[in-house]
């Protein structure tokens, strides 16, 4: 049995009657409407699959039933009865989005087979959606990698939350990766065609936080030599993700409550209201409960964050995830650095399980790149991937840079092997010449 809604327009009772028994004896749900008017009531009542208008009535007439159908419903297909001799109605309508027409006088058989395409082209934009919808939907949880209880019960939450509009507030230890699960929110949700836009709050100064968020008029603090807007403007319409939320000023957190509130704010030394429809991501590695407690945050304004709160445990607490996330990276920055098909030895994958990661995720991450960087061979070893006591910063605070790391991996591995400069070359990847070479250049520069 045919499936479809139809509404069917006209205002010739006559018309009607005959399209309405053609349409029921091919098993569609039929309604009809005798001018435009009740047609755009209907459509907007009940919803249908496809509109069969006529063009000429009196009052709303079927041009206008086309457009308004198509601006409000475009997945609604909509078909126009034309008079003998009026077919540039038919092209007009066709350039406003029309599927097809029907030119009076007509046959069932035509009616049936316009009416079976334009339903076909229905059922097809609604499966592509569909599809769309599902692929986006893998592509917003695919950066989010693991098997682990803790992640899955992260995955479940990123998709009951994504398409309300509640405010969500993300809180784990630094590199836990909170902003991959704002992402994942954005791309779930009914905004995800809407902006994006990310404000860190600890990295921009105190004095300029209430400028970012809100923007400023020209002349409303020195510098100010022009009207900015803010990112509650850019994000109108999407998602604003405010990273390490508890940084923010008792000051700007009352102007934050009332955005959350009603919608609305000024921007600095502005007088005008505004008001945007813009989604909050909020996400921290503090206690915002204990700043409460402390008077440090408004608690007013920590209910209003944390209407869907989702906790992102540490990597120490889900360590059956990091073979899956070494075996990412690996393929990630292997690719990058043109060494494909690399492997993890299986004491390095001991270690790699042993460790705590204190840096979470991005640890890892920056593990694995090092490892990736470093070895010669196909297979990273242990000296590889220099975590814990193995890296540390420089005294002066600056980062230990890439030749200082293969120093340092080079001597640790010769001191393992007893000062053996085949196993410790044959370890390492590289030949003995490179290594002799890698040597005489230490001892050069006193190195060792």
């Amino acid at each position: 049995m045919a499936q479809g809604r139809i509404l069917v327009v006209d205002d010739d009772p006559l018309m009607l009657d005959f399209l309405k028994e053609a349409l029921l004896r091919q098993g569609y749900n039929v309604d009809t409407a005798e001018d435009g008017e009740e047609a755009l009531r209907k459509v907007e009542e009940k919803g249908y699959d496809l509109v069969i208008t006529d063009v000429r009535m009196p009052g709303v007439d079927g041009m206008t039933v086309l457009e308004s159908v198509k601006r409000d419903f475009a997945d609604t297909e909509v078909v126009v009865i034309t008079a003998y001799g009026t077919i540039r109605n038919a092209v007009e309508a066709m350039k406003m989005g029309a599927y097809d027409y029907l030119t009076k006088p007509f046959s069932v058989d035509e009616v049936e087979v316009v009416v079976n395409r334009a339903l076909e082209r229905k059922r097809l934009i609604s499966e592509n959606i569909r599809l769309k919808r599902e692929l986006e939907k893998v592509q917003g949880l695919r950066t989010l990698i693991g098997q682990s209880h803790a992640i899955r019960k992260v995955l479940e939450m990123i998709e009951m939350v994504a398409p309300t509009k509640a405010t969500v507030l993300i809180h784990g230890e630094s590199g836990t990766g909170k902003e991959l699960v704002a992402d994942a929110i954005h791309r779930l949700s009914p905004r995800r065609d809407g902006p994006f836009v990310k404000l860190n709050c600890a990295a921009i100064p105190e004095s300029l936080v209430e400028s970012e968020l809100f923007g400023h008029e020209k002349g409303a603090f020195t510098h100010a030599v022009k009207r900015s807007r803010g990112r509650f403007e850019l994000a109108d319409g999407g998602t604003l993700l405010l990273d390490e939320i508890g940084e923010i000023t008792p000051a700007v957190q009352a102007k934050l409550l009332r955005v959350l509130q009603d919608g609305t704010f000024q921007r600095v030394g502005g007088e005008g209201t505004l008001r945007v429809d813009v989604r909050v991501i909020a996400t921290t590695n503090r206690d915002l409960w204990k700043a409460v407690q402390e008077g440090k945050f408004r608690e007013d304004l920590y209910y209003r964050l944390q209407v869907v709160p989702i906790y992102i445990p540490p990597l120490r607490e889900r360590k059956e995830d990091i073979p899956l996330l070494v075996q990412h990276f690996l393929k990630m920055y292997g690719e990058r650095e043109g060494k494909e098909g690399l492997a993890v030895s299986e004491k390095a994958m001991e270690i790699l399980m042993d460790y705590d990661w204190p840096g979470n995720i991005r640890e890892l991450e920056n593990a694995v790149e090092r490892a990736v960087i470093l070895a010669k061979g196909k297979v990273l070893k242990p000296e590889h991937f220099l975590i814990g006591s193995m890296f540390r910063e420089e005294p002066d605070g600056g980062a230990t840079t890439l030749a200082e790391m293969e120093r340092r991996l080079i001597l640790k591995t010769l001191r393992e092997e007893g000062g053996n400069r085949t196993r410790t070359a044959q370890r390492l990847g590289i030949s003995v010449r490179t290594l002799r070479n890698k040597l005489h250049q230490y001892r050069e520069r006193g190195l060792i």
